[in-house]
């Protein structure tokens, strides 16, 4: 039992935005109320907390929000409290106001603070943490690449959106006989492309864990085409890198935490296809289709249950933990243990021994 009973609670959605965020903070917002709690909206992610922006959530506020995709709160992916970009006689200056963050959840009365994000928001909740701060945190990511949770709330909604995509991209391919390739998220795990490209029936899947050989994806389409298949779907991630190269990277953004800004590896392995196969190929980039619109039903049904189950962690006092899928149950592991390391798409998943099976090419030719 906590050795004080909490009574005020703090939400707040950082990184980038996903389908399913609207329904962890209805989750989260709905039984505190019913248990006699307040709850305060800080807005737009750890920047609010650093800059003091908030509202409070009553039930009207959460009411109708399950299936809306984005976040009421709003969100950032530039707000890292230890690492605060501010501009300094025209330059650009990294600060630490973690301590500005600590003073506003003081000052905000607050006794925990719900923390949904993926894998760089549980590393500031986890400094946060060791400073004093009570939180428990949600695992959000497209990316799905955080370890101590088999699947994150988003993803489920990116790869609706990749495999739909691969859908309508499959009759236009064939209809002109064309390779059409497709870039989709993924900066170092490729489960986006892996379980999208799966759905929706690729050809080739190429992705950051599993380095590339440009001979076997030109042999795969072309071995394709003269069997009378006149058409090939390549989905790629942007992450994707071949053996001999590095990521395709259009800039660089040090206000980020992570400054290096991917794209155009769909564009580049679309070229490198045309001039060495003479196919006739284009390329599409789904870019941030995959994290708007609706969550799927699956994304609904995980975020409530991890929104509730965050909440009666809070009131339970257990603090520095993430609540996690394990199998079919939403168990809590601690909030360290769950940013030790990436989940990274191995050789030996099921889902690369499926997609081979049934003839995905990997870009290798020993897989």
């Amino acid at each position: 039992m906590p050795s004080k009973k909490i009574k005020r609670v703090g939400i707040l959605t950082g990184g980038g935005d996903c389908p399913g965020l609207n329904a962890v903070i209805r989750g989260v917002t709905k039984p505190a109320l019913d248990n006699g709690l307040t709850v305060l909206g800080i807005l737009d992610g750890f920047e609010g907390l650093v800059e003091g922006k908030a509202m409070e959530l009553y039930n009207k506020d959460v009411s109708g929000i399950l299936a809306t995709g984005g976040t009421i709160l709003g969100s950032s992916n530039k707000g890292d409290p230890f690492h605060w970009p501010e501009e300094v006689d025209g330059k650009i200056k990294i600060m630490n106001r973690s301590k500005e963050a600590m003073r506003n959840y003081d000052a905000w009365n607050l006794d925990a603070i719900i923390a949904i994000g993926g894998d760089g928001t549980m590393h500031i909740s986890h400094q946060l943490s060791q400073m004093g701060m009570n939180v428990v945190g949600v695992p959000k990511t497209i990316d799905n690449d955080l370890d101590a949770t088999d699947l994150t709330f988003g993803h489920d909604s990116a790869v609706y959106v990749v495999a739909e995509a691969l859908d309508r991209l499959h009759t236009t391919a064939s209809s002109h006989h064309r390779v059409m390739v497709i870039e989709v998220m993924g900066r170092y795990a490729g489960w986006i492309a892996l379980n999208g490209g799966l759905a929706g029936g690729a050809d080739v899947i190429l992705i950051p864990e599993i380095p590339f050989d440009w001979e076997a994806i030109y042999d795969k389409v072309l071995m394709r085409n003269m069997m009378g298949k006149r058409f090939s779907i390549v989905c790629v991630a942007e992450g994707a890198k071949s053996k001999d190269g590095t990521m395709i990277m259009k800039g660089k953004d040090i206000k980020r935490t992570d400054p290096i800004q991917l794209g155009g590896i769909g564009e580049y392995v679309a070229k490198k296809i045309s001039e060495n196969t003479g196919l006739e190929t284009r390329y599409t980039v789904l870019g941030h289709l995959q994290r708007g619109g609706s969550p799927t039903p699956f994304d609904r049904i995980l975020s409530t249950k991890f929104g509730t189950q965050a909440i009666q962690l809070a009131i339970k006092g257990q603090f520095g933990k993430m609540v996690a899928l394990k199998g079919n149950e939403i168990k809590s592991v601690k909030i360290v243990d769950a940013i030790a390391k990436q989940k990274l798409v191995k050789k030996t998943d099921q889902g690369v021994l499926a997609a081979k099976a049934v003839g995905v090419c990997f870009g290798t030719k020993d897989l």
